[in-house]
Formats: structure tokens, sequence, C-alpha cells
């Protein structure tokens, strides 16, 4: 059986949905509904003090390419500082991991996910905002956390408290 072809997706510079999580800005370029559910493409900017808190996917891999500024990937198995050029995976499984950004300048990542599915947690419980710009970051407390780790748990992920990896 032959696979139909399909047109090339292009999304220009100022493209795709932004918003705000945790204080970060991730705009969507590619998800789900445009891949069949193969993948999705998240362009990430993350702020100084930024980075979301421990969480774990047992289901999916996510990706991360650092293309400017630095972050601090924390797992159950250690440390590692990404610089720019550093490439990021976090196999299926469920490691409990996350990552700050710890320098005074933003960090800019692209993150995919195999298959789709997390851009779809974003847009539930992000806020709309314009690619670029920066809501005040989020401290959540506990209230805000069961909120997250509700909604999380649709999407086949954890939530752990911030202090979680220590």
């Amino acid at each position: 059986m032959d696979t139909p072809k399909k047109a090339p997706l292009t999304v220009g510079p100022n493209e795709g949905t932004s918003l705000s999580l945790v204080g970060d800005t991730y705009r969507v370029l590619v998800g789900g509904k445009d891949t069949g559910g193969a993948f999705a493409t998240i362009d990430m900017l993350i702020p100084p003090g930024g980075g979301p808190g421990p969480h774990a996917h047992a289901a999916f891999e996510e990706t991360f390419y650092v293309i400017e500024g630095e972050i601090e990937v924390k797992s159950e198995y250690g440390t590692y500082v990404a610089t720019p050029g550093s490439f990021v995976t976090i196999l299926k499984g469920g490691v409990v991991h996350g990552f700050k950004n710890k320098t005074e300048r933003v960090a800019h990542l692209l993150c995919t996910v195999v298959p789709a599915g997390l851009e779809q947690f974003f847009e539930e419980v992000g806020q709309p905002i314009a690619f670029g710009e920066f809501l005040p970051p989020v401290h959540p407390d506990k209230k805000e956390i069961q909120r997250l780790q509700a909604a999380a748990a649709k999407y086949g992920q954890q939530v752990f408290p911030p202090d979680y990896l220590g």
C-alpha cells in the first residue's frame, strides 16, 4: 500500500501556539494533530531561574537540543550541564527528571517528543503569550502542584514536588 504524499509543513518565525508555563515560554512548532500523533516539536525559551520541576513520563521519549544558553538537567541518575550544541534524550521508562536555567541569560532549546501528546498538556495548563515574552516565574504551591499533577496524569505524566530530586 502506498503512503499518500503530503505537503511539507512550514512554520514561520512568529507562527505556532506560544504558551507560558511556570514562567517559561513554549512555542508549539508541530503537534500530534499535524503528524498523526507521531511526534511534536516545541521551541522553548527558559529565563534565568526557569525550567520545569521534577516530572516523569514512561510512555514517550523527550529530547532537548540547546541552541543558546545552558540548562542544568537533573535526574535520578545525576546532573548534567547542557551548553550550546548539547543534546539530551530522556528515554521511555519514566525516569524522574527536570531542568533549570541557573545562569543570567535566557536558554533557548528545541524539544521533540515521540509520540506526540506533551504539547496537549502544555496547551491545557499554559497561558497564551507572544513568543519571546515572559510572564513572571511561578513557584507552585501545594494547590498548583495538585492541579498540574491532575492535568499531567491525563497525558501520561507524573509531576513531583520541586525538591523531589534534592
